[in-house]
């Protein structure tokens, strides 16, 4: 699709926010740090500490195992048929990749953090599409041992009783596949100083609550979306049907808010050397081999003489099906005008070195505002007339609603 290229705006696109031209009266906002180092950084004193993802994969996996055989059971209770939409919704995607930020929040407050070299990533972590396969196609096996079950009218305990002996099979299943978690482990570093240092024996609760929580703490983290569909107004909270990693945990709540009230948390948050991190829809009017995300970018519209995507609305892309988050990413940057507002994003992927400029990208803030729809912020960013509105009761979204597609 190269012909729908904007060259002149190729051309004339600055990505590198340190190199603009000073007499632009332009102020630009940089932080150096990611998430990982924002947890650690300030305790530890180390130059760069990365944590476990695979960590958090394994227990995710075993913990949204618990969550889909417990939902077999509320569907029982609801009187929901296999047939119908809610299970058959389940059923179809019962353990992907994707997550909300309160997953995260309910997998760390549950089972803590650990670092990268004290559980290292596998085959597995990095290439799951085979595991989660063989883990899906078991849990629908259970899925219709449970159903049989309680049609037989067994008790509460017996169905109980069942899940936990099917998730001793999950559990083998993920260490076979990932490596068991460390219960407890020693980490040995050497920080800023060069000065050689041992932790431990520590679990990995213990980890998170003593060396991480007092820096980073995810209860001081609020989630806003701006879901601009008539029927969900500003100010209101919203959940969603059956969205969820650990029973009983954390639910997801989205705090629906005005676009200005994202991008000026995100403008504070960056200034304060905190990255943001935010939901969207990674696909459209984007360059990914450039790191480009401009709704100028193509001019399709030239090309084919029709508009795409920017034709509809961005509530009528959410209703219609043509919108909805698909990917999370970090704020890592932001430049600002003479007055102070926001013109571009620097933002930091997870694709690797081959995208973008060494995996970092850069956003328009007119690209922001038609296909962001997600950001956690400190709640010290916030007015408080956003922050009280978060202890509103949620209104309940369907399951398939696009607010909730990031999980998918």
């Amino acid at each position: 699709m190269a012909l729908a290229l904007n060259r002149e705006l190729l051309e004339k696109f600055q990505k590198e926010f340190e190199k603009d031209p000073k007499n632009r009266l332009a102020q630009n906002v940089c932080t150096k740090v990611d998430l990982k180092d924002l947890c650690q950084k300030r305790t530890a004193q180390l130059d760069e500490l990365e944590l476990s993802a695979a960590y958090l994969f394994f227990w995710d996996k075993v913990e949204r195992s618990n969550y889909f055989l417990n939902n077999v059971v509320e569907m029982w209770r609801r009187g929901e048929t296999v047939e119908g939409r809610l299970f058959s919704f389940l059923l179809r995607e019962p353990l992907e990749d994707g997550g909300q930020w309160h997953m995260v929040h309910n997998l760390v407050s549950k089972h803590g953090l650990v670092p990268k070299q004290c559980y290292q990533e596998s085959v597995t972590s990095e290439s799951s599409r085979r595991f989660n396969q063989i883990l899906t196609s078991k849990l629908r096996e259970f899925a219709k041992d449970l159903y049989t079950l309680l049609a037989k009218g067994c008790s509460d305990a017996d169905v109980q009783s069942t899940i936990e002996q099917m998730m001793e099979t999950v559990y083998r299943i993920a260490s076979i596949c990932l490596g068991t978690p460390p219960t407890t482990f020693t980490w040995e570093y050497y920080d800023k100083n060069k000065a050689y240092n041992r932790l431990g024996p520590i679990t990995p609760l213990e980890f998170y609550e003593k060396h991480v929580k007092p820096v980073f703490n995810f209860d001081d983290k609020v989630c806003l979306v701006n879901d601009t569909r008539p029927s969900n107004p500003f100010g209101d909270t919203y959940t969603v049907d059956c969205l969820g990693n650990v029973v009983g945990g954390i639910p997801t709540v989205y705090n629906n808010q005005a676009i200005e009230v994202f991008l000026q948390s995100i403008v504070d948050s960056v200034k304060a050397n905190e990255p943001v991190w935010f939901g969207c829809e990674v696909v459209k009017r984007c360059e990914l081999k450039r790191g480009i995300f401009d709704t100028d970018y193509f001019d399709y519209e030239a090309l084919f003489g029709t508009t795409f995507t920017l034709g509809m609305s961005r509530a009528d892309r959410l209703i219609y099906g043509e919108s909805c988050m698909g990917h999370a990413m970090l704020f890592t940057g932001v430049s600002l005008d003479a007055d102070g507002k926001p013109v571009k994003f620097r933002v930091e992927n997870s694709w690797g070195d081959d995208t973008g400029e060494k995996g970092f990208f850069t956003m328009t803030r007119d690209w922001f505002k038609e296909f962001v729809f997600e950001v956690v912020v400190d709640k010290k960013y916030l007015p408080a007339e956003v922050i009280a509105a978060n202890s509103k009761e949620p209104k309940v979204l369907p399951a398939w609603d696009p607010m909730g597609a990031l999980a998918h």
